[in-house]
């Protein structure tokens, strides 16, 4: 046996048992003696884009492109082809991806037959229809490629198929029967039925959606699962990177923020090229957010959006943790605004509900919280609903209903303790005290008090635990029926400043300042600006020499 011949045979038994740095050696050295046939070349192209060999790979792609058809095999060339341009357009060479694209299509037409390759080239296509929003054409190409890639039996693309039926249904939203299709395209990669390169793509793109959704049970489940397919490949690169995001974002739900920490780092080196290092900048962004680290932070926030990762909702909360609460409602509204998707606004509408609070818009707040109830009653998915009902709850408490809203935080922190997210949970406990206290029941409000401020302790998030250090603290503001909004609009007002001097000061609109004047007439029981500057002065809420 010659040498070629065994390096040949040990490269194949490598790429069998999936030892990517193995087969690459073996095949390419056996290249350097003799050529590689057209199904070797298909191998170290395969290998070598499985352990990030980005440059290496399009070039055995380009020769199995052309050794295929030198031996009169266009389809074969075909999909080649449609390989070639994918390893392209992943690296964000959309022109060139494009070409070989073209090029399937013409080796196709000059074949002439009805094969699988014409389902792969619908592909594209049906990305592109997704990418741009439109749900309904992507569902029919992603339907005609399913049928494809069953009439051909071509797993690979079947999987890919439901996978985009998926996604479009997702945009469609019927999110229960994505989730359907989602759990159908796993089977495919769960019993080994796929390549190892579309394995990828289902692991990446189910776990990102069920993420985008909110099922973080599935998210959860299908992440373990992407751990352990990766551990079994040490050498493989494309997919650790994003697996490392996704492990990134559950870590920091459950609360193991270091460790999460260290998942969104390693991804972010190790995505430097890939669009989806903006998600794991956001990540970091938020990590440093909830732990007080306003600068880094915020050079994060910007890091990601230069990526493609929109910094919202987290730049907005950093604003009103800072006090910038006009800069975070602007920016806040915009986010909304622009959203589209009911999903994508449900992510939104919490922080849109804590900012309008902050703000005294508690209209607004309350009719965000109440689409933020409609979506969650829609999907009836646990994250939602836990949402909601935080959201609800601190709606209630500022309408003034405390015991309505107690009934509601009960429940949300009951949903959270389910799903396992000991800040959010934290923050629940927190509003639960507000309102106890309200209410009269300093016991209640004591305990709650002394279990966020545990949590917060040992999660390190610094801001949330000074918040509530602040509201706790004893001072003149605790005998006046006045909310702490409306303590500070009354300390500007003693202090002789007009409404649109108080909104610049508090980052507010006119309109905002007005009514809550307004309240305050009504609460104290007086109907000037004198009046209030001498309740002021009388409750030392203003110092006398202010």
């Amino acid at each position: 046996m010659s040498d070629a011949t065994s390096e040949l045979r040990t490269g194949r038994a490598a790429f069998e048992r999936r030892d990517w740095r193995d087969t690459y050696a073996r095949l390419s050295g056996a290249d350097r003696q003799t050529p590689l046939s057209g199904d070797d070349l298909e191998l170290v192209a395969t290998a070598a884009y499985l352990l990030g060999e980005d440059d290496a790979s399009t070039e055995w792609w380009e020769r199995a492109v052309h050794e295929w058809a030198r031996v009169g095999r266009p389809v074969r060339s075909a999909r080649c082809a449609f390989w070639l341009s994918f390893v392209l357009i992943m690296r964000g060479e959309q022109a060139r991806g494009g070409g070989w694209l073209g090029k399937a299509q013409r080796l196709l037409d000059t074949a002439g037959v009805d094969c699988a390759e014409r389902g792969y080239l619908l592909v594209p296509q049906g990305l592109q229809r997704i990418d741009a929003g439109d749900g309904k054409a992507a569902h029919d190409i992603f339907r005609a490629i399913t049928e494809a890639g069953t009439r051909f039996a071509d797993p690979d693309l079947t999987t890919l198929g439901v996978l985009g039926t998926g996604h479009s249904l997702v945009l469609l939203g019927d999110v229960a029967d994505a989730v359907s299709a989602f759990d159908e395209a796993m089977v495919g990669v769960t019993s080994d039925e796929v390549s190892p390169v579309v394995a990828g793509i289902v692991y990446c793109a189910v776990i990102e959606q069920c993420q985008n959704i909110c099922d973080l049970r599935r998210s959860r489940e299908w992440t373990v699962a992407l751990e352990e397919w990766c551990s079994s490949q040490p050498d493989l690169v494309p997919y650790r990177g994003q697996c490392l995001v996704h492990r990134a974002e559950i870590l920091q739900l459950q609360g193991d923020w270091p460790t999460a920490m260290d998942s969104a780092r390693r991804a972010h080196e190790r995505l430097a090229s890939h669009a989806a290092a903006g998600s794991a900048a956001y990540v970091m962004a938020d990590l440093h957010r909830l732990r007080g680290e306003v600068a880094q932070a915020e050079k994060l926030f910007l890091e990601a959006n230069r990526l493609g990762r929109r910094p919202q909702p987290g730049l907005a909360l950093l604003r009103m943790a800072q006090g910038r609460v006009g800069s975070a409602a602007a920016s806040i509204r915009c986010a909304v605004g622009e959203s589209t998707g009911a999903v994508e606004r449900a992510r939104l509408l919490p922080a849109y509900v804590d900012i309008l609070l902050a703000a005294g818009d508690v209209p607004a707040a309350r009719t965000a919280a109440d689409e933020l109830d409609s979506i969650a009653t829609r999907f009836a998915i646990p994250y939602l609903c836990a949402l909601s009902a935080q959201a609800s709850g601190s709606v209630l408490h500022a309408e003034g209903r405390g015991r309505d809203a107690l009934t509601v935080l009960r429940d949300a922190w009951r949903r959270w303790q389910d799903i396992g997210a000991p800040y959010e949970c934290a923050r629940v406990r927190e509003s639960v005290a507000l309102v106890s206290r309200d209410l009269g029941d300093d016991d209640t409000a004591q305990m709650e008090h002394d279990l966020a401020s545990a949590t917060y302790r040992q999660l390190g998030a610094v801001p949330d635990l000074e918040r509530l250090r602040a509201e706790f603290r004893p001072d003149p503001t605790a005998a006046t029926p006045l909310t702490p909004r409306e303590v500070c609009v009354l300390r500007l007002v003693a202090a002789g400043k007009s409404n649109r001097a108080v909104a610049t000061e508090l980052f507010l609109s006119e309109k905002t300042v007005a009514r809550h004047l307004s309240n305050i007439f009504v609460k104290l029981g007086i109907s000037s600006r004198s009046a209030a500057t001498a309740y002021a002065y009388e409750h030392h809420l203003v110092e006398p020499s202010a």
